[in-house]
């Protein structure tokens, strides 16, 4: 399957690393700004030293407390007075991008779930948001209302917010914002020691219990990059959030969530804790649903006491085992926490109306309805295709899928010999290139109806559809409801035999 890059969506908790692997293919006013290279800062500051903290921490004892969990040793508390707990009130934002034009949208983030909260218009390059409210948190920029492109920290405590970033890639700039100065770094080297651990595996095959040994001191030259920054950046946003990284005890899933302040509203302005849960799932499941169940009842009990937290990981726990294909999982989330008539009764309905959203893609139940434009034009009704056959594949599929590419050769014919008994076929492109996409129809002869918006993952289609892997089927009867999500073409062949 050809996975989908990570994309701004609904947060979705990255689950998939258990179950499967894909085929392929982040001031004061009146001061001067100066800028800040990541790379830079990680040179100086971090890396010279990390190395060798990393493995004092490696070789220390781990000290057991009560529970059955251990004192991890790679966590350090950077939340104090003036960081603990959200903040509300209003900053005032403006910078400038070199060599920008057009709309600039300021976006606020639930873990990878974005909303556009405001915009403005570049002028030379430069803009102005003007006083906004806002909580303690990671805020995004972006040149589309619901593209995610930069990060950036705000932070009440941080009244007059300005960055002059260096190019439209967002991801560094000049600024006197300590919680910015802090982030771009740290982002920088994040990425390098990420970069270290991809090539690490990459080297290693074959070589597992070295490849390991090697992974885990680089985690443990991560987790002492973080602490330097938490000491370097106290009473800041970013220290609690690098604090939020590292779980205090470790060895006991009861304990696992134990640190985290869930009163907090803070909390659900950035990744950490969707990243504790899924490492959490992780390391107690066992991969296995017994074990996903029980770690799933231990994040709701460690949640429930704030209800804008709980449907916060809720959502987050729904989203991620339906993109990895447990929807068994999924319906205990429903059934137990989200429509249960005791459990649920503080939840909002927007929680309700986004789970609606999994239930309608599931078998028996009607998917989103579309209208989208064809390569000649001409817009595609779902509700009018399926009311002129039996049964009507809609099939996403991509110009560089590879897999689409083995798929596509069988379901031709299929579709040549059943279309005359009402099989019809609606291709959804999640290309964003018209050329790529109009080449790859040609090059194998594709005779259905075939659609796009021409946005990649961030086309709407693929967030009503929940898209993050092609190909994806849905076969839909001439009701429009779901009979079958296929994996592979045969299965459809074989349901269709018998009924056509």
């Amino acid at each position: 399957m050809q996975m989908q890059t990570p994309k701004v969506m609904w947060i979705s908790l990255s689950l998939s690393l258990l179950f499967f692997t894909a085929c392929a293919d982040n001031a004061p006013a009146g001061k001067a700004t100066r800028n800040v290279d990541p790379t830079a800062a990680l040179t100086a500051q971090v890396q010279k030293n990390a190395t060798a903290e990393a493995a004092a921490v490696s070789e220390g004892a781990e000290q057991q407390v009560s529970g059955g969990g251990r004192e991890n040793p790679n966590f350090l508390n950077g939340i104090d007075d003036k960081n603990r707990g959200d903040k509300v009130g209003k900053v005032q934002f403006s910078g400038s991008i070199q060599n920008r034009t057009g709309k600039l949208y300021l976006l606020e983030t639930e873990g990878r779930n974005v909303a556009a909260i405001d915009s403005v218009t570049l002028v030379n390059g430069k803009f102005d948001f003007g006083s906004v409210e806002v909580g303690r948190g990671f805020y995004g920029l972006g040149f589309e209302p619901t593209k995610k492109t930069g990060e950036i920290i705000m932070n009440p405590d941080e009244p007059v917010l300005k960055i002059d970033f260096q190019n439209a890639r967002l991801i560094s700039g000049g600024t006197d914002s300590q919680e910015n100065q802090g982030w771009f770094a740290y982002r920088g080297a994040e990425g390098a020691n990420k970069n270290q651990v991809r090539q690490l595996y990459k080297q290693g095959k074959g070589q597992e219990e070295e490849t390991k040994r090697k992974v885990k001191l680089k985690e443990d030259e991560l987790a002492q990059t973080q602490h330097k920054f938490i000491r370097d950046y106290p009473g800041t946003y970013l220290a609690k959030f690098l604090t939020w990284k590292q779980p205090r005890f470790i060895g006991d899933k009861g304990t696992f969530l134990s640190d985290l302040d869930v009163s907090d509203n803070s909390l659900i302005r950035s990744m950490a804790l969707p990243d504790r849960i899924q490492s959490m799932m992780r390391t107690f499941s066992g991969g296995k649903d017994s074990g996903f169940l029980s770690c799933i009842d231990l994040v709701k009990a460690s949640c429930e006491e704030n209800p804008i937290v709980l449907e916060f990981v809720l959502y987050n726990m729904l989203d991620g085992f339906y993109n990895t294909g447990k929807e068994t999982i999924c319906q205990y989330i429903l059934d137990n926490y989200i429509f249960d008539e005791d459990c649920g009764a503080n939840l909002s309905d927007v929680i309700r109306q986004r789970a609606q959203g999994i239930i309608n893609l599931r078998v028996g139940n009607t998917p989103p309805s579309f209208r989208i434009s064809d390569v000649n034009g001409k817009t595609v009704d779902l509700s009018e295709e399926v009311a002129k056959n039996k049964y009507t594949l809609v099939m996403f599929w991509a110009s560089w899928c590879h897999k689409c590419e083995q798929e596509i050769p069988n379901l031709v014919p299929m579709y040549n010999d059943l279309n005359p008994k009402g099989f019809g076929v609606i291709g959804i492109s999640v290309d964003q290139q018209k050329a790529a996409w109009t080449k790859a129809i040609a090059d194998n002869q594709i005779p259905w109806s075939n659609v796009s918006q021409l946005k990649g993952w961030d086309a709407p289609i693929t967030d009503d559809y929940k898209i993050t892997q092609t190909p994806t089927y849905f076969l839909l009867d001439n009701q429009g409801k779901i009979v079958l999500k296929p994996e592979r073409w045969f299965e459809i062949q074989r349901y269709l035999q018998s009924r056509l």
